[in-house]
């Protein structure tokens, strides 16, 4: 066992620690996270600062960000964590807090950014590799699977109603004070030169402009594709005068064949009375 261990440790990615972790005692395969201090550029705002946050690669489906806590607990006090579908590029940006919109299920292996209080944790939890493997899931803290896992879910997914409604009235407030702030930047800003000497100028009114939708810009191409076709010029050239006078005579000689057929008819059924 020691030695595949020191063989999984050994394969590594390069600037990568591998620890071992368990789901419970009676497995008996262990499973790898791939560990590591977690590198921003200077400057880059972000949630995950350097020096104090652990980026962890392949973690399990079943693992939550409470399990992981836990889990580097033992390494210092962690501030938070943060698990994702694959790794931030670049500057992150605001995490929304929402409780029923934008909830995406993340499926398979993901990634987690751990953010210890002080560095020291970071290096403690790399040193972690030294020891046997963690447990995730223990008898203080088990972790739900199977019916009990599903039954939470279902129990999770009823909405509560005076929650939702709490939540949509604090964003229609954020909304609104945002409206009003963008027209008062908006009215301090008319009739003012920008640096070139242009003054913008906005359409007010009884009837202000509209904002275009989909459904309005596609009556305006209906409407030009009318015009269009009532400007088309009719009869023009030489050949559209024949192809008319050929379509003309094709469907008079179509009528008298189809009066010709009908009168025949009347005539066998002996209800003709030209008179």
């Amino acid at each position: 066992m020691a030695a595949a261990v020191e063989r999984v440790v050994a394969a590594a990615p390069a600037g990568y620690t591998a620890l071992a972790v368990k789901f419970g005692e009676r497995q008996r395969s262990p499973h790898y996270l791939l560990v590591k201090e977690h590198q921003v550029r200077e400057g880059a705002g972000t949630t995950h600062p350097p020096r104090r946050t652990l980026f962890v690669l392949n973690v399990p489906p079943y693992c939550s960000p409470d399990s992981l806590s836990r889990l580097f607990a033992r390494c210092g006090q962690v501030q938070s964590v943060d698990i994702c579908e694959k790794p931030a590029l670049g500057e992150k940006k605001e995490k929304l807090t929402s409780k029923f919109f934008n909830c995406k299920t993340v499926t398979g292996f993901q990634v987690a950014y751990v953010v210890f209080r002080k560095p020291a944790g970071v290096q403690a939890a790399k040193a972690l590799s030294q020891e046997g493997p963690l447990l995730i899931s223990t008898e203080s803290h088990p972790v739900k699977t199977g019916i009990s896992k599903w039954i939470a879910s279902y129990a999770a997914s009823v909405v509560d109603r005076e929650e939702l409604k709490a939540e949509v009235d604090a964003y229609m407030q954020d909304y609104d004070k945002k409206i009003v702030e963008e027209e008062a930047k908006a009215a301090k800003e008319e009739g003012v030169p920008d640096e070139e000497g242009w003054v913008k100028v906005t359409r007010k009114g009884r009837k202000p402009g509209l904002p275009r939708t989909e459904a309005a810009n596609l009556r305006v191409l209906e409407r030009e594709k009318q015009k269009r076709a009532r400007k088309e010029l009719l009869n023009f050239y030489a050949w559209q005068h024949r192809e008319t006078k050929r379509e003309h005579i094709a469907q008079l000689r179509k009528k008298f064949e189809e009066d010709k057929q009908r009168i025949a008819l009347m005539r066998a059924q002996r209800k003709f009375r030209p008179y």
